[in-house]
């Protein structure tokens, strides 16, 4: 069996994997579940992601997801309602006025409240590794070439702003390479005080560049149309976005009618899609080697969508198993669907097209990709 080429995957395929994973990490509070979703889109990550400068901004995600567990704990040490029976810090409680009722400022820590808060600072930091992954792995610029003509007025100013902490990630690089050239090689806060101004400075110059750059070439421009079929298009989306928000609510809470649930995601969707056509009749663009659509990307697709359908399956039959067991403390569940699901989702690591990689001795790509 021959291997495939080494090619790009589609950049929408990447975005449409890490929003399922996504939506799977937000279904569940397990940390033993967290932590097999942030190695599943670490190991995507490694294995499949380029020598272009975003590939390199997936750690910045990391360490920033370890900063929001930080402050989610010194917030629940500080102001957090404290919940639990193991006494892990005795601290003096403030005293609030009647208007600050519910809010406690101090009090003794329990061990099961600190888990808790732990949890849901995990959660968020996963999903925003997550995001982090599809940002490292999608060429923000083919991602633009690819959104249909309705949104080119939208995705003009997101891959813009998309683009800044890539653009960051390798400002930072430049900027300490030059400093190890002029042999200024010290570390520490001394060197982030002398590093900050400059990556700052540089970043926000290559994402002018950048907006001027589409901007010369036409993006974000759209032609004129009667403004009743403005108004028909802008209410189709608007109604198939609302379908859309209710839909997913529908799917994600087991509670809701099922007739809230798919049936309304599914005719949200098809409103967005109309929406969509309508107002790209009058925007005209072309695409120079448009990237493929093939196997490799409905692998990367499906795989993200199959690890958010196991684990809403996982929170239709037991809920409880997606919990972490704070009252009383206990070991959290290993559900075999939802791990399935997450395992799945590492599989585009494996199936799909190694990136292609720049020669020995050939400079690495500019700022223009």
């Amino acid at each position: 069996m021959t291997r495939p080429l080494p090619r790009a995957v589609h950049p929408a395929a990447w975005w449409g994997w890490a929003v399922g994973l996504a939506v799977a990490v937000s279904t569940t509070s397990n940390p033993l579940l967290l932590l097999l979703a942030l190695a599943v889109a670490s190991l995507v990550v490694a294995a499949r992601r380029g020598s272009s400068p975003w590939a390199r901004a997936f750690r910045l995600y990391l360490w920033l997801g370890l900063a929001i567990i930080v402050v989610r704990l010194v917030l629940h040490v500080l102001v957090g309602l404290k919940l639990g029976s193991t006494l892990l810090l005795p601290l003096p409680e403030a005293t609030l006025p009647s208007w600050a009722a519910g809010i406690q400022l101090g009090g003794d820590v329990y061990l099961e409240g600190l888990l808790g808060a732990a949890v849901l600072g995990l959660r968020l930091a996963v999903i925003i590794a997550c995001i982090g992954a599809a940002n490292a792995l999608a060429n923000p610029k083919r991602l633009l070439r690819s959104l249909p003509s309705a949104l080119h007025e939208v995705g003009a100013a997101v891959i813009v702003s998309v683009s800044v902490a890539p653009q960051l990630a390798e400002s930072v690089q430049r900027v300490r390479r030059a400093r190890q050239l002029r042999g200024d090689a010290g570390r520490g806060l001394r060197a982030v005080r002398r590093i900050a101004l400059p990556v700052l400075e540089d970043t926000l110059e290559r994402s002018l560049l950048l907006a001027a750059a589409m901007d010369s070439r036409g993006y974000g421009r759209s032609g004129a149309a009667p403004a009743r079929e403005r108004r028909l298009t802008g209410a189709v989306a608007l109604v198939g976005l609302l379908a859309c928000a209710i839909g997913l609510y529908g799917v994600l809470d087991a509670s809701t009618p099922v007739l809230l649930g798919t049936p309304t995601l599914v005719a949200g969707l098809a409103l967005s899609a109309l929406g969509l056509w309508l107002g790209g009749r009058h925007v005209r663009t072309s695409t120079y080697r448009p990237d493929p659509w093939r196997g490799a990307e409905w692998l990367t697709v499906g795989c993200g969508v199959a690890a958010a359908a196991g684990m809403t399956l996982v929170g239709r039959l037991s809920p409880d198993a997606l919990a972490m067991p704070l009252e009383p403390l206990g070991v959290p569940a290993l559900p075999i669907v939802g791990v399935a699901g997450l395992l799945g989702a590492a599989l585009p690591a494996f199936l799909t097209p190694e990136p292609p990689r720049p020669a020995p001795g050939w400079p690495s790509a500019g700022p223009w990709g």
